[in-house]
């Protein structure tokens, strides 16, 4: 069997989200293996591409050669269903979920039923779709029409890494990871953090303030008028070597999404023994297990404070919940795993 595959992916591969590092760690486990992974940018402007952006991408996905897998990532196939029903016949097109596009936080509701609309009838036209959680295949299955036979789920791996003893601190040290979107829920995580000025934390982010600037904008207002700048650092879009230090260092983990189709931040924080806290929304119940970390509602101020109060004020939860998470990264899958069993659905698309 010739090990051929296309991934289309919006703009530059090496952008610093979860979901091009996703593709990034599985077109790597790929190559490994033997695969002939050519990468095809069809441009920026996902997931609103202009029509002659549209055109754009439509030209070179019509360019590629048919007997190729063609694995399409969402953030681009979710707004390209015309392109993809004239590419349907002929082409094996993939569509790689990682969450609906529709669920992004701060639509409109017309803007989020035309995304929902969109994506339905553009994964009507895939030959197969991967995602990367149980929780978002459900989602899938119940509102997109996708059939469970065209179906599977490919989660992220995790890299085995060795975990440092974390000694007592005089000053938590909390980090939040992900770009300032509103999805993340940094808003939430600034007015939780505000009730609690008395303990002895600070907070580092650590994300892309450019995709959302206005948020970042909002937020930066926002904790000068609460009086917690001298207490938040923002680290910006930083490197794989910067970002594992920074798990290095931490203390606790703090992310109240208001919805993750899987939440790679939350696991990869797990894998460095770093106890998490987040929200119930999405994926993120299936990621962070029970002993690893706490879970509040989404938008739920009140219910984070009382948590990081809690987490702050006691060495002993802290460490309990930080062996539930060196336990659990020893059961997540890893990425060599992970990227085999993506070779295995490509290749029964054969």
């Amino acid at each position: 069997m010739v090990k051929d595959v296309v991934f289309v992916v919006p703009g530059d591969l090496a952008t610093p989200t979860g979901g091009y590092a996703y593709d990034r760690r599985i077109i790597a486990e790929l190559s490994a293996a033997g695969w002939d992974a050519q990468v095809l940018d069809v441009g920026d402007g996902f997931p609103r591409p202009t029509a002659a952006e549209r055109a754009a991408a439509l030209r070179r996905l019509g360019d590629l050669p048919k007997e190729r897998p063609i694995v399409i990532d969402g953030l681009a196939f979710g707004v390209l269903a015309t392109e993809a029903q004239a590419l349907a016949h002929g082409c094996r097109l993939v569509a790689l979920v990682h969450h609906p596009l529709a669920l992004e936080s701060g639509l409109s509701v017309r803007e989020s039923a035309a995304l929902c609309e969109s994506e339905r009838a553009a994964l009507g036209c895939a030959r197969h779709v991967i995602t990367t959680s149980a929780s978002t295949a459900r989602l899938l299955l119940a509102d997109y029409g996708v059939a469970e036979d065209r179906m599977s789920i490919v989660q992220p791996g995790t890299d085995r890494v060795a975990v440092r003893p974390r000694p007592p601190a005089a000053v938590i040290d909390l980090l939040a990871v992900g770009s300032v979107v509103p999805r993340k829920g940094y808003d939430i995580l600034v007015a939780a953090l505000a009730r609690i000025p008395d303990l002895p934390w600070r907070l580092t982010i650590a994300g892309d303030r450019e995709r959302g600037a206005e948020t970042a904008r909002r937020l930066d207002v926002e904790i000068a008028r609460l009086g917690l700048a001298g207490r938040i650092t923002f680290a910006g879009a930083v490197g794989s070597e910067r970002l594992m230090r920074l798990y290095d260092d931490a203390d606790l983990f703090v992310l109240p999404s208001r919805f993750e189709g899987y939440g790679m931040a939350y696991a990869e924080a797990i894998a460095h023994g770093v106890p998490v806290v987040g929200t119930r929304a999405g994926a993120i119940p299936d990621t962070v297990p029970a002993g690893a970390g706490a879970l509040v509602p989404p938008d739920d101020i009140d219910a984070l404070a009382i948590v990081l109060r809690r987490l702050i004020e006691s060495p002993a939860e802290r460490e309990r919940l930080a062996a539930g998470a060196r336990a659990a990264a020893a059961m997540f899958p890893t990425w060599p795993e992970q990227g085999k069993l993506f070779a295995r659905v490509l290749e029964q698309l054969a």
